[in-house]
């Protein structure tokens, strides 16, 4: 809570300064406050930083926050327009930050996620702009023309380049990071791209299968561990039913083995 918030809650400051004393506030930022002993998450630290400079989640952290980046331990990234500085917060400076950029997201102003890939198409590598790419468009945070829209908008800027060659490739949508690392194998092994996350409908049954090649009827879901089953029964019944080949493929054997994976697919390309 920022010190107008508990102001309004009828707090003084030296009230507050006694309650931060005692330990029943504990300060975050200059002039943000956790009540409590709630302990200090991603997300908290991410709104306090905001709060603390009344500017909006951005880069890395809005990334992390809309789930297609990792979640590393690292300062919040907060995008303010003018010269703040804050201590323990990573400032990125603007001019401008249009309304159609920003929203919110779990209560924590942000950028926008197509904003969001701007910015970090200046700071990540063409592998990471890639994956974050891919995991923005399985978690349907946005499309590609929505995307393209925001970088005609914003204009020519450090890493747009970059940004189109990855939109030009038509990375697939792609929703963790088992599902990354099997398309780039399957792509390596020069099989033929496969549809990603695309829904079949079976006898009044919807069921989207991690891979797909439609002429071959063929579907490879990827687990998480060997222990895994990625499929119920009924949804493998009814794929079977329906004439398609499964394979369940456990991430140890997608790291450990990826050749005896390529194997098990019917030739080495699939055309």
């Amino acid at each position: 809570m920022s010190l107008d918030e508990l102001s309004r809650c009828g707090l003084s400051r030296h009230a507050v300064n006694r309650r931060e004393r005692a330990g029943r506030l504990h300060r975050l930022y200059p002039g943000i406050y956790v009540v409590g002993f709630i302990p200090a998450t991603p997300e908290t630290r991410w709104l306090a930083a905001v709060k603390a400079c009344a500017g909006w989640l951005s880069h890395w952290s809005a990334g992390e926050l809309w789930g297609f980046l990792e979640l590393e331990d690292h300062l919040p990234d907060v995008t303010v327009v003018g010269n703040r500085r804050i201590p323990g917060v990573r400032i990125h400076r603007t001019r401008c930050l249009p309304p159609q950029d920003v929203t919110r997201h779990r209560g924590i102003p942000v950028t926008t996620p197509a904003r969001t890939l701007v910015d970090l198409a200046a700071v990540l590598t063409e592998t990471g702009l890639w994956h974050a790419v891919r995991r923005a468009q399985g978690l349907r945070r946005l499309n590609l023309p929505m995307l393209l829209k925001t970088m005609d908008r914003l204009g020519s800027r450090r890493g747009t380049a970059t940004l189109r060659e990855v939109i030009a490739t038509g990375p697939a949508p792609t929703r963790s990071e088992v599902e990354d690392v099997l398309l780039d194998l399957f792509l390596a092994a020069g099989v033929e791209h496969p549809d990603v996350n695309k829904p079949l409908h079976i006898n009044g049954h919807r069921i989207v299968p991690d891979f797909r090649w439609p002429r071959q009827r063929l579907i490879v879901e990827a687990g998480i561990a060997r222990h895994d089953r990625s499929l119920d029964a009924d949804r493998r019944a009814l794929l079977e039913a329906a004439g398609e080949r499964v394979i369940e493929v456990a991430w140890e054997q997608a790291i450990r083995d990826p050749l005896a994976l390529i194997r098990l697919l019917p030739s080495p390309k699939l055309r």
